[in-house]
């Protein structure tokens, strides 16, 4: 898909180290930008977003849990929780994470408020760089400004006001230190007619003139009552509406209302629910499929109606095309970010699980939880518009201006501006970066990383810190030692003095893309240059042996001792790797081999290098104990019992491995039943669902096996009225 502003977002977060800002009208791409970053991209990423659902949405974690933040207000320069220190006492795999870095994205970044972004910058300054913004971190910040805004109260903002001129992320003290670009994508996929996108554009803009309201007033129907079979959905601005819409409209069916509990294992916090607790349904319930299928059913917002259910199974037939589908309880995962024992990649390890049907009772839900969606058809109620950017999220939602019902007419009022958001959406192609710009990124991207690499100032001012130790404290007692030091530490100025001189070669040559070879070539020497002038200060580290009774100095010593080390492995390990023939220099092979010795992989040989430590076992996956106990010789039956599961649940895990081929799908299915499900089939019933199958079956079995059964043997239900 030709997309010249994806592909130009793209080329900066992947090619270059410069702070991006995406952007852009709803449903133009932005979410599935941040999947195909999620697979394609070189850089080592953490996703965050600001709340749970969107984290959930986004596959990520919360910000304030990945960074341990309280969630009072912050203010720059000041402490945590009045000077406690819990919040930033990381593990050592969070610091891990943090040290190696490349890229941090924060999605629905018009939630985020000021301070929280410069929370986040007091933190990663602590584990990284302290003099860059966010500690030099590479941040990817996606979202629109006309949606969605952050939620702060009234004696917060009494707090913040002195500090900030508004609450939204853009007047964070970090972001203006931290010079970031701006893409905006044009190209709106959720629909496709011109002027409806006219429309809402005009929305969108607080430019709605008389001719927009009245085009949009054509769709105020009063008295507009839906269809039984039809699929539209009432959007409120209030939780309250939506609330008692469902309780009445759940009321009036006359059929057994049934409740079901969601599972939940290990650590998933309350706020984090991506579905009901306690899902109450009855047949002939409006519902929402909240969770997209593996298996490509449904999907995420599609409407449906439920049509069967029991204590074990749903079955819900979509509005949209009238197929039916066996429910079983779906799973979310609450992540979080660890490192991979085997590969030092950054990688999602499951804390808790959530299973819970993946519906939600749908004849009205709130606007908020509607972002992100798309319907065919909506009833819309924005007469109690309270915040901006609610009636562009409402509208947006429908693919089409005839699928949209106003249950009011639309009054301008409803229409809420704010007027720094339209100033700053204003500038927004201002800090859209040219092709040269970018040209210019890459050169500055490729420069930066070799100043890392050839930076001997840094392991400098650590070696002084320690020699400094030497020489106050230990130069009675260890006089040899220290005199060593000395002479060692003024090889520094040689060290520096060439490097400067190289500098000056290799900013040349990462502008000229045809010297490339050269480059190459030129760092490939450099690096075997360094490794052999190191060489001098690895043996000297190798034979440091210092005791004292004194505790303090004794950690002092140890401290500083340890900071060097850490650092000039760090430098001897990049420079053997890419002295090496076999490497091609590139900007993520350097960051990856950067990584992956921090975290202890491919580390220099050397007498003073730590034992790494044994890795404990990986937790199981839950599907993969179900699978195991499965092969081991138990019933489905067995398993629900024995991990006080329900049925569905362990018919669900299974299935999983029926694609794979690891299960033959007739293994999951009683003889007895399948005899039965064949008998039926073959007089030449055509069910129009699995509750017919079952009403007319003188056994009752599980509408998954009846699926699955149906499924093998290719039989699609009657369609017919």
């Amino acid at each position: 898909m030709n997309n010249p502003e994806l592909e130009l977002a793209w080329t900066i977060i992947e090619t270059t180290g410069a702070n991006l800002f995406l952007t852009g009208k709803a449903g133009t791409g932005k979410t599935t930008f941040l999947k195909n970053l999620r697979k394609h991209t070189s850089k080592r990423m953490v996703v965050l977003a600001p709340t749970g659902i969107a984290a959930i949405n986004a596959e990520g974690v919360t910000i304030h849990s990945f960074f341990q933040l309280p969630l009072s207000p912050y203010i720059p320069g000041t402490t945590f929780n009045h000077g406690e220190n819990k919040y930033q006492k990381f593990n050592k795999v969070k610091r891990d994470i943090l040290r190696t870095l490349d890229l941090l994205v924060i999605d629905e970044i018009s939630m985020v408020r000021a301070d929280l972004l410069d929370a986040v910058d007091s933190v990663m300054r602590s584990y990284r760089d302290y003099g860059k913004p966010f500690g030099g971190v590479q941040l990817l910040l996606i979202g629109d400004l006309q949606q969605l805004s952050p939620v702060i109260k009234d004696n917060e903002w009494e707090l913040l006001k002195s500090v900030y001129d508004t609450p939204y992320f853009f007047s964070s003290k970090a972001l203006a230190q931290a010079s970031y670009h701006t893409v905006e994508l044009k190209t709106v996929y959720r629909q496709q007619d011109v002027s409806f996108i006219s429309l809402l554009n005009k929305i969108r803009e607080k430019k709605a003139d008389e001719t927009t309201l009245a085009e949009l007033n054509k769709r105020y129907i009063p008295g507009f009552t839906p269809s039984k079979d039809s699929n539209y959905i009432r959007l409120t601005t209030h939780n309250y509406q939506a609330q008692s819409v469902n309780d009445h409209e759940l009321a009036l069916l006359q059929s057994e209302e049934h409740t079901y509990t969601a599972e939940v294992e290990g650590v998933f916090p309350e706020t984090s629910y991506p579905a009901d607790k306690q899902l109450v349904l009855k047949q002939g319930a409006q519902v929402m499929f909240i969770k997209n299928d593996l298996e490509k059913r449904f999907f995420n917002g599609m409407i449906g109606e439920v049509v069967s259910l029991d204590s074990n199974s749903i079955v819900v037939k979509s509005k949209e095309n009238g197929e039916a589908f066996s429910l079983e309880k779906a799973e979310w995962a609450n992540c979080k970010y660890t490192i991979d024992n085997e590969t030092k990649e950054i990688k999602e390890t499951v804390e808790g699980v959530f299973r819970q049907y993946p519906l939600r009772l749908a004849w009205a839900i709130t606007i908020h939880k509607s972002q992100g969606l798309t319907f065919d058809h909506a009833i819309i109620d924005i007469s109690h518009s309270f915040a901006h950017g609610q009636a562009y999220v409402a509208l947006s939602r429908c693919r089409t201006l005839e699928g949209i019902i106003l249950s009011a007419p639309l009054q301008r009022e409803a229409i809420i501006a704010d007027s720094v958001v339209d100033t700053f959406v204003g500038n927004i192609d201002k800090y859209t970066p040219s092709e040269a710009t970018v040209s210019m990124l890459q050169q500055k991207y490729m420069v930066q990383v070799l100043d890392e690499l050839f930076d001997f100032i840094h392991l400098q001012s650590s070696f002084n810190m320690l020699l400094r130790t030497i020489d106050e404290h230990f130069y009675h007692k260890y006089p040899k030692l220290l005199a060593e030091y000395k002479r060692v530490g003024t090889k520094f100025s040689e060290l520096i003095d060439v490097s400067r001189k190289f500098k000056i070669q290799y900013t040349r040559l990462a502008g000229n893309c045809i010297e490339n070879a050269v480059l190459e070539e030129r760092v490939r020497k450099a690096a075997a240059y360094f490794s052999i002038k190191l060489s001098e200060f690895d043996i000297l580290c190798g034979k440091t042996k210092v005791t004292t009774d004194n505790k303090q100095l004794k950690k002092q010593f140890n401290d500083r001792f340890t900071t060097f080390v850490d650092e000039l492995s760090l430098k001897i390990g990049l420079f053997k790797h890419e002295r090496s023939n076999e490497v091609r220099f590139s900007v993520a092979d350097l960051l990856s081999t950067k990584a992956k010795i921090l975290l202890g992989k491919n580390e220099p040989e050397t007498k003073h290098t730590k034992k790494a430590k044994t890795p404990k076992p990986p937790k199981i996956p839950t599907r993969e104990v179900s699978y195991n106990m499965y092969i081991g010789g138990m019933s489905i039956e067995q398993i629900a019992n024995e991990r006080k599961l329900t049925y569905g649940t362990i018919f669900s895990h299974l299935l999983g491995y029926v694609e794979s081929g690891e299960i033959d799908a007739w293994q999951l299915i009683p003889q007895e039943h399948a005899e039965k499900l064949q008998e039926y089939f073959k007089s030449g019933h055509r069910p129009k669902s699995l509750a017919e199958i079952n009403e007319s079956l003188d056994i009752t079995m599980p509408y998954s096996e009846i699926s699955l059964y149906m499924r093998i043997n290719d039989i699609h239900m009657s369609s017919d009225q």
